[in-house]
């Protein structure tokens, strides 16, 4: 029982930190009905912007409570930054295009970032990209043990409590603003039809490249949160986190904000079991295997609504 509930903690753990990627994705595919597959990447970029702002600090002033937010936040606004110029010039040009051709570009995109990362650059004394060779992410919260029960049946660490918290208030935050402001009005307007909403004065291109930016933050403290967990970062890391949470958010049923959560529970859960009853070598392979059966029973996810569409 015990082994259990250790296996549910560190999968919830887990799936809160794809819940945050997920997110972002199926905001983005609710607005433009688009896969933004560089969603990942720009994760990625995201932890080495969290990796050098926690250098920058140095150990002492990164392990406290102002470093730990400064290293977030800047982070997050990188991103937000990084995902403004993606939509600004690589998908707004192809809005009016063949849906493939968004697509394709997405694919081009996330190669772009992630090879790109792999060529070390430097001006001066100042490194620009940090090269293919991976590095240790900085202990900005050291892990305790933050709970401990029986004879180390169940530990609970510090850095998963975080965690959870973290990706819980950023989640709640992302619904408020969704639900309860005029932004959040905007994008579910537009999500429904961007054109009627652009007649009715409802500025499209700013609330899309705001949901861009929304969801990119989103990843990068995702980004940091995984970090945490695993400290090995390189440069094609967000090609995986970044296909899980996208499984994540098929499953839960894409476009659909609380699914893409449920889903990333879901599959943090999965992949946990696999590791504590089977093999690791198998938790990659399992989470592919886990969409393939939800989309053969339900092919809009556990969410989605089944709609008719024009061709």
């Amino acid at each position: 029982m015990s082994e259990l509930i250790q296996h549910i903690i560190n999968g919830l753990a887990a799936g809160t930190i794809y819940a945050l990627v997920a997110l972002g994705y199926t905001m983005v595919y609710g607005v433009l009905k688009l896969i933004n597959f560089a969603h990942g990447d720009v994760m990625m970029v995201g932890v080495y912007v969290g990796y050098a702002s926690a250098k920058q600090m140095g150990r002492a002033t990164s392990q406290s409570f102002l470093g730990v937010c400064l290293t977030f936040l800047v982070a997050m606004a990188a991103c937000a930054a990084i995902g403004f110029l993606i939509e600004r010039f690589a998908y707004r040009p192809l809005r009016e295009k063949p849906k493939l051709t968004a697509l394709i570009t997405a694919i081009g995109m996330s190669f772009f970032i992630s090879y790109s990362f792999q060529v070390e650059t430097k001006i001066g004394g100042l490194t620009l990209l940090p090269g293919a060779a991976p590095k240790a992410f900085p202990e900005i919260i050291q892990p305790t043990e933050w709970l401990v029960i029986g004879d180390r049946a169940i530990v609970l660490w510090n850095w998963q409590v975080i965690s959870v918290l973290i990706a819980v208030a950023l989640m709640a935050a992302l619904q408020f603003l969704v639900f309860k402001t005029r932004f959040g009005m905007a994008m579910r307007a537009v999500s429904f039809d961007h054109r009627t909403a652009g007649l009715m004065g409802i500025p499209v291109d700013r609330v899309i490249a705001g949901t861009f930016m929304l969801g990119s933050a989103l990843a990068a403290g995702a980004g940091i949160l995984y970090a945490l967990k695993d400290t090995l970062v390189q440069p094609l890391m967000g090609v995986t986190v970044g296909l899980k949470a996208f499984v994540a958010a098929v499953i839960g049923g894409i476009g659909h904000v609380p699914g893409a959560v449920v889903g990333a529970l879901a599959l943090g859960l999965v992949e946990e079991f696999v590791v504590g009853y089977g093999s690791s070598t198998w938790r990659d392979a399992v989470a592919f295997a886990f969409l393939i059966v939800v989309l053969l029973f339900k092919p809009e996810g556990i969410f989605g609504k089944v709609t008719a569409e024009k061709v």
